[in-house]
This record gives structure tokens, sequence and C-alpha cells, in this order.
């Protein structure tokens, strides 16, 4: 698990000024609430008094009221009041907690979780289509899979695995097609890459309802960062899925998926429901596997696992994760675990660069080169 990057944190309309949303990511708690300007935020979950969960506090004032004892946090994570403070006393430096930068994209509250400047950050990715004419897209769908994220990603990355996993896409001979013509994978630099292969042969009912089997169809996948996948589906000149899967790990075993699903055809809106039926049931079809992976968490060297040719988009997204490796961005999770509970640990946010004097700890990582 990597700082560094945006990650999902909630639909837009779930996120209100009325009450926080507490979520997990990466092991860490975090809460997100809006002001009466409609602005979003999103800080640490821990008090920096007792270790009261601020998420089971409530809004007042444009803060979030401490349930523990009353003490108020800011957007900017900045303790503005402390009731039982002396009016003569200035609030102490210290009462402060992280707050990350957020961003509002596709109905989704990104939070960038790290403390790099704003010129250095990976950005959230782009969906071009988003908005344009010509494409629709279907309301964001948001589950979550009993598995790690980096192997939901591989999954994507893998299209091998369709012929297997998915019977009733048809496709009666990826197989065959792989090996007369081996992926190719192309960077996309600096955050992720790409590949795209035929995958023509359909004959099912259901790839036939979704425009399959009228020309060569074209299928493949990218990624960018450690945690969005992106899947693109050709099926004529006319007709082409472009899907997006935003990717929260919950902690090493538990993974939240905001699903954005464009498509240029089918454009009516009672289509998106039936759309969504489709892509849920294949969807499911992968969870099966990768809920049943062991080892849960992908293996860092390639001597424990038995990769071919294929596998090209996987060596090329671990290549990917030893970089961020290298900059010192990977939370060491077994370090984490053995102190938690013993010490309340936070992500730095930007605003650790410039101010001193934080209580929390920063989450440990893993040294870089």
């Amino acid at each position: 698990m990597y700082i560094n990057f945006w990650y999902p944190i909630a639909l837009s309309d779930e996120v209100t000024n009325e009450s926080p949303v507490k979520v997990e990511i990466m092991g860490m708690n975090f809460v997100a609430f809006r002001d009466t300007k409609a602005n979003a935020h999103v800080i640490s979950n821990t008090c920096i008094h007792r270790g009261g969960a601020l998420g089971n506090g409530m809004i007042k004032d444009d803060c979030i009221v401490c349930p523990y004892h009353g003490w108020e946090f800011a957007g900017d994570g900045k303790c503005t009041n402390i009731p039982t403070l002396p009016q003569d006393k200035k609030t102490p430096a210290r009462a402060k907690v992280d707050s990350y930068p957020t961003e509002e994209r596709y109905g989704i509250l990104f939070a960038f979780l790290g403390d790099l400047p704003a010129d250095e950050r990976p950005p959230i990715f782009d969906i071009s289509e988003y908005g344009q004419e010509g494409w629709r897209a279907n309301k964001v769908v948001v589950f979550e899979v009993n598995a790690y994220y980096q192997r939901s990603v591989e999954n994507g990355l893998d299209g091998a695995h369709n012929e297997f996993v998915h019977p009733l896409q048809g496709a009666p001979s990826i197989i065959e097609t792989l090996r007369v013509r081996p992926l190719e994978v192309d960077d996309v630099p600096p955050w992720g890459s790409e590949f795209m292969y035929p995958a023509s042969g359909s004959t099912s009912a259901e790839t036939k309802l979704i425009g399959a089997g009228e020309g060569e169809t074209w299928a493949g996948s990218a990624h960018h960062g450690p945690n969005t996948l992106i899947t693109r589906i050709i099926f004529s000149e006319t007709k082409a899925f472009r899907q997006y899967f935003f990717e929260a790990p919950i902690n090493d075993g538990r993974t939240r998926i905001f699903f954005v699903n464009m498509r240029c055809f089918m454009m009516e809106p009672e289509n998106d429901q039936r759309l969504i039926d489709v892509n849920m049931r294949i969807a499911d079809e992968d969870i099966n596997i990768i809920e049943a992976l062991d080892p849960v968490r992908t293996p860092f060297s390639t001597a424990k696992e038995l990769l071919t040719p294929v596998d090209k988009p996987i060596f090329r997204y671990r290549d990917y994760l030893k970089e961020w490796d290298n900059k010192g961005w990977r939370i060491d999770w077994k370090k984490l675990q053995e102190l938690k509970g013993d010490v309340a640990f936070t992500i730095a946010c930007p605003t650790r660069r410039t101010e001193k004097n934080w209580i929390l700890d920063i989450v440990p990582l893993v040294a870089g080169e």
C-alpha cells in the first residue's frame, strides 16, 4: 500500500455538512465532511487530546466536534475550540490533526493521502469521455471485495483469464489469439502502462446484447498509479465500453471499489441498470477468484510465482510498484500491525512540510533507495 496517491473516499452526495463520514483506508482512519460553503474536507479521525474518534462526533460551525470532550477541529485540521481551556489561554499550536487535499470528480470525493506538494502529486486519472457528447456514464457503483487491492488490479490486467473465468462472454479462443499475437505493453508515463489485444469470437447472447460479434472486438486494460484500473472494450467503430475502477485498500484483505462505466451506445437511461447488472455479474466472477487467492497479498518476489510472457502487463505493473518502493512510499504493513494499538498513526499531510509540533505519529514506511 502506497502513500502519495489519490484515493476515493466516498460518493460526493454522501458527504454533507450534517454528519461526518468515517472511512478506513490502508489501515488508517479518516473522517470526511462539508462546511457550510459545500467545501469537502478529509482529516485524520483521531483526536489528539485523548484519542476520541472524531467521526463519531457531530458537525458544528464548520468543525468536527469530538464526542469525548468537545474539542472542535476545522477542515484544515486545526483545533478551533477547547471547551475547558480558560478564555485567556490560546489554543496550543500542537492542537491539530492532518488534513488532506481533496478533489471531486465523476461524483466521487477523492483525497490525496500523502505529503507531496501540489506540483509533484500524481493526478487523478482523467476520464476524457466524462460529460462529453456521445458518451453516457452509469451511476457510480460502489462495492467491496474480500481481497487485497493489488490482486484486484492485477486481475484486471490479466487478459488470459477471461476464457476461463467469464465463459458467458464467449471468446472461444482468446488463448489461441494470445499465442499467435503476444501481448505488447506500452508505458503511459510516468504513472502507468496499457495494452490492447483482439478478442473476437464471442457467441453468447449476453455479449450479443452489448454489441459483440459485429466485427473484430478489441479489449485491453491499463493502470494509473497503484490503485486505478482502466478497461477498454471496442466492439466496433460506434460501440465501446470504457470502464474505470478507483480502488481503496481498506486493509490488506479488503478493498472498496468505485466503478465508473462509460458507453457510447445503448444510450437510453432505461439501459443503465441492465448494463450495471451485466457488468456486476462479470465482476462477481472475478471476485470469486481473487477472494480465494493464496497468498492474499501480491508476492514481492517473482520467484514465488511462475509467470509467463502473457503476464507482461503484471510484470510492468510490479515494475512501477518497485519504483514507488524506491521512493519510500510503501507502508510497512507488518511494522504497523506490530505497533498499532500502542501508537495512534496517520498518514503525513502536506502541511507537515511547513509546520512542526505534531502529536499523531506518521505511519511507518519501508525505506526507499
